[in-house]
């Protein structure tokens, strides 16, 4: 099927706590920039291509809240809501079953990365096309250690390792059989998934401002990259 035909899905998983981040909020409410972190992310996507169809996967305990923020904002970024799991697989695998249209692609991606580059998401695209998964990464800056049992360490070649982003973006008929037949809800991110099925995972590079909410400090960084003047505006 040719790409530009094909039909394009966006999954964006919102269920974390934010037990790290230590405020009341889970933390894609939290207020950045003016707005929850959780609008920010849905708009990306929406600005990147407004025919992408966006689910967000959310706990059924948090959709009246996140009613009450869409009025309160006046936040209109078309999508659907599909109940979340009991865990991020659980999650992921109830918003791949709301997808109908196998033949299509679907992007993955969290619901608290709201500074992903519009690049990166037409690259993901293309690639998942081409190849059946499109997993965003970067590579380390600092130098690593591992921790061995003896309790000494061992430095290791940094060069060798990539840190997962998101989107991981796949062609919809191969990651959904993957979740179909997993059985562990122990992996953290859908690339393992895929390569746990057999799928290839094939890399595409992400970029270092796509960070994920996840402690206080992030926010302040996310709110410096995510302010209209800001020279970094992505």
């Amino acid at each position: 099927m040719i790409f530009a035909a094909m039909k394009k899905y966006v999954l964006i998983v919102a269920g974390g706590q934010g037990t790290r981040m230590g405020a009341s909020l889970p933390k894609q409410f939290l207020e950045v920039a003016k707005e929850p972190i959780l609008m920010h992310t849905l708009r990306r996507f929406w600005q990147w291509d407004e025919n992408a169809e966006i689910i967000l996967v959310l706990p059924a305990a948090h959709q009246d809240y996140w009613h009450t923020l869409q009025a309160k904002y006046q936040f209109q970024i078309p999508h659907v809501v599909v109940n979340g799991g009991e865990t991020r697989t659980d999650s992921v695998r109830q918003g791949l079953a709301y997808i109908q249209e196998e033949e299509s692609l679907v992007a993955i991606h969290d619901g608290v990365r709201p500074c992903v580059a519009l690049s990166t998401i037409a690259e993901s695209f293309q690639v998942a096309a081409q190849k059946g998964s499109a997993i965003t990464a970067v590579r380390l800056k600092d130098s690593i250690r591992e921790m061995l049992p003896s309790g000494h360490t061992e430095a290791r070649d940094r060069s060798r390792y990539f840190l997962m982003q998101t989107p991981q973006t796949f062609q919809t008929k191969l990651i959904k059989a993957a979740y179909a037949q997993l059985k562990s809800t122990a992996m953290t991110d859908d690339a393992s998934v895929a390569e746990h099925h057999g799928i290839a995972v094939h890399l595409i590079e992400g970029s270092y401002q796509n960070i994920k909410a996840t402690t206080p400090e992030d926010l302040f960084l996310l709110e410096y990259l995510l302010q209209s003047n800001s020279p970094f505006r992505l």
